[in-house]
């Protein structure tokens, strides 16, 4: 079954995402946060982050969340107004001065190298978005007033509290009645709730879900669809057995109109084998691999594979060009620091096309 979009011409905007943001802090290179004297600034989030990319490759986006009334908010608003994403359906509270609610929320990282993994550490209790309720964000108005092609969220908003998945399932419900295409990284995060959890929550939103994104683990964990030959190591994924576990997926929820999933072989901290593969209308696509891919950053490298399928098919490509955008885009992104992309639709293009690293003058 294929995707049905809505016409360019009668949308506001090509694509809303809804999502919590927050402030990373970490050090210059591939520094250790208890030995740091200097932390750098970055802003990012799961869903914002696809947006973003998006609002980078030309597209019309927006993002729908709340923040608080302070410094940080303001920062994260002008981070995506500068790329010209809509925040006009930003939800702006009160800061009441020391964060015991309704505050933004901060993760720490380090970025790995050789065989020392990135790792995260969260500080996002009592964040403004994690409050969010039922009733708050005026979801007709969005899709039907406004006009929506694309509404992107995922697993990490849903997770944030009993809440959140509940206004996950309002707003993803709008977007059907609009006819909006609905997108969901599943994004498992085990410092955010339990596997079990993660499926009590998940699987009854998947009726409302066209495209279904995810990596080995969040197909594992959230949905409870495992591929087999896979080790704890991730050293190889075998593909044959990943498309053996999507086609399990589309006869569980046979609603589903695509599913797309990135295949990451961690060879160390620094260097991966980066692909993806993409099940649309029956048949299954697969990107070129890119062998040996250095890293500069990893994280927000899905992100970056999201948005770059979601621009395939909102710009009317074919599937095959669709996953190698994902792929491309996804593989670039982790050429930069921070979260959000810094990659402009040129460079995805000359990638795409067999360009090289060459310098160029």
């Amino acid at each position: 079954m294929k995707i049905q979009i809505r016409d360019q011409a009668s949308c506001e905007l090509d694509l809303v995402s809804l999502g919590e943001c927050m402030i990373r802090l970490s050090p210059a290179g591939h520094g250790r946060l208890e030995f740091a004297h200097q932390l750098e600034v970055w802003v990012g989030g799961g869903e914002y982050n696809v947006a973003y990319g998006l609002a980078r490759l030309g597209l019309r986006t927006g993002w729908v969340s709340k923040l608080p009334q302070n410094p940080l908010g303001r920062l994260i608003l002008n981070h995506g107004r500068a790329v010209g994403m809509d925040m006009g359906h930003v939800v702006p509270v009160p800061y009441d001065g020391v964060g015991r609610q309704n505050r933004v929320g901060l993760n720490f990282t380090e970025v790995g190298t050789g065989l020392r993994p990135s790792v995260t550490m969260y500080d996002r209790g009592h964040s403004a978005a994690s409050l969010m309720r039922p009733g708050e964000i005026d979801w007709e108005e969005i899709f039907t007033g406004k006009g929506v092609r694309w509404f992107h969220l995922g697993g990490i908003f849903t997770a944030l509290s009993d809440d959140t998945a509940l206004v996950a399932a309002e707003a993803m419900k709008a977007a059907k009645r609009a006819g909006t295409i609905v997108s969901y990284d599943l994004n498992f995060r085990s410092k955010l709730w339990s596997s079990e959890k993660a499926r009590q929550a998940t699987r009854p939103l998947v009726q409302y879900i066209d495209f279904l994104i995810g990596n080995e683990e969040d197909f594992q964990k959230v949905l409870g669809f495992e591929v087999e030959g896979v080790d704890e190591t991730l050293s190889q994924l075998p593909v044959e057995n990943y498309k053996k576990m999507v086609e399990r997926v589309v006869e569980s929820f046979p609603d589903l109109k695509g599913v797309g999933t990135t295949l990451r072989e961690v060879v160390s901290g620094l260097i991966n084998h980066w692909s993806a593969i993409l099940y649309y209308d029956g048949v299954f696509y697969g990107s070129r691999r890119y062998e040996n891919l250095e890293i500069e950053d990893r994280v927000g490298g899905g992100d970056g594979f999201s948005s770059g399928i979601i621009y395939g098919f909102l710009t009317g490509k074919e599937p095959p060009d669709c996953v190698e955008l994902g792929a491309a885009h996804g593989a670039l992104l982790q050429s930069t620091r921070g979260d959000t992309s810094m990659i402009t639709l040129e460079e995805v293009l000359h990638v795409m096309a067999g360009g090289t690293a060459r310098i160029k003058r």
